[in-house]
């Protein structure tokens, strides 16, 4: 049995919380050595109660001999500078999505990494909840036939009570309304199932909040080997998370039944042409631990990573075309 990855959570907001929490359950793949958060003393009780050092320096996880990977949970700007770091300092990479907001920022991050024989992995957690791990199976496998559709939709209302100077809600780190936040990870999906996208259609608009940059957004994605993907978030509606693939064998429609920050089971209804509508319920999995452990073993050379560099930068490529479309309001290319 190979020693668990030692890892460096950096950034214990929400979502960094979220980690450590799933990866006191997690196997012995992976473990927290250390955390990284300026605002020590919010989090110094926590960190105690899980026996993980806690600085204030993202230099002192890079020096640290016991930790061989950074986690970053940490504001869309900084990632680039983080990985470029880590990197230099020999560091294996997980990040939070967005990977970046550039093509060009994506194209580096995964250069460097790939430069330097380091895995780099990925928040895109949808991809290891089991019905969609098995959508994406059935489609590789050609049991949907040719995928013509997607539709999806992720939302909450989780952003309405937030500061409205908080991070999350800038110009700068998300410009397209929910699309940073939740949008991303369908965005990534239509990508793995149809790959490069041409162009894009994106509408972002302020409907029933005072939310900066627009509480309701809508994507309508042409692909380049054909294929199309209508892609929606809203950041001032209850929870909702939708994903829909139509192909020319059947389709599939999968539904969260609750946010994956605390995973309750997805309601699947799919048909195989010439056959029945069938609905199944799925029971909870903890999909942002299962992600984690793949980039563990990825790093220890057990399994390859599925995120590939390609998805990487394609899914980006299209992230920097949306931002773009929501501001002209016009179709936008994708590079």
């Amino acid at each position: 049995m190979t020693s668990p990855v030692g890892i460096a959570l950096i950034g214990l907001g929400w979502w960094g919380k979220k980690i450590l929490n799933v990866l006191a359950t997690a196997p012995a793949d992976i473990r927290v050595v250390r955390a990284v958060e300026p605002n020590i003393e919010a989090v110094r009780g926590l960190c105690e109660d899980k026996a993980v050092v806690v600085s204030a320096d993202y230099a002192d996880a890079l020096t640290d001999p016991a930790v061989e990977a950074v986690v970053l949970a940490t504001p869309h700007s900084l990632h680039g500078s983080q990985i470029e770091a880590a990197v230099a300092a020999g560091k294996h990479v997980f990040c939070e999505k967005p990977l970046a907001l550039t093509r060009a920022g994506a194209v580096k991050a995964v250069r460097l990494c790939r430069d330097a024989g380091l895995v780099l992995g990925m928040g895109h957690e949808r991809r290891w909840e089991p019905p969609i791990a098995d959508m994406l199976a059935r489609a590789d496998a050609g049991e949907l036939g040719r995928i013509h559709q997607i539709e999806a939709n992720f939302s909450h209302d989780k952003f309405l009570t937030l500061d409205r100077d908080n991070w999350r809600l800038k110009a700068d780190q998300a410009p397209a309304g929910g699309m940073t936040a939740t949008g991303i990870h369908l965005l990534d999906l239509s990508v793995r199932l149809l790959g490069p996208a041409e162009s894009v259609l994106c509408i972002c608009e302020k409907l029933s909040s005072d939310l900066p940059q627009g509480d309701t957004v809508a994507a309508y994605v042409k692909f380049r080997g054909g294929g199309t993907s209508y892609v929606s978030a809203s950041l001032a509606n209850p929870f909702m998370s939708r994903f829909t693939v139509y192909g020319s064998k059947g389709w599939i429609d999968i539904r969260d039944k609750a946010h994956v920050e605390a995973p309750d089971g997805w309601i699947v209804t799919s048909v195989a042409a010439g056959g029945p509508i069938t609905t199944a319920e799925v029971p909870p999995a903890e999909p942002v631990k299962d992600n984690l452990v793949s980039f563990a073993r990825a790093v220890r050379g057990v399994e390859s990573y599925p995120i590939t560099a390609a998805h990487l930068v394609d899914n980006i490529a299209l992230l920097e075309a949306v931002f773009a479309s929501a501001l002209s309001g016009k179709i936008e290319a994708v590079a």
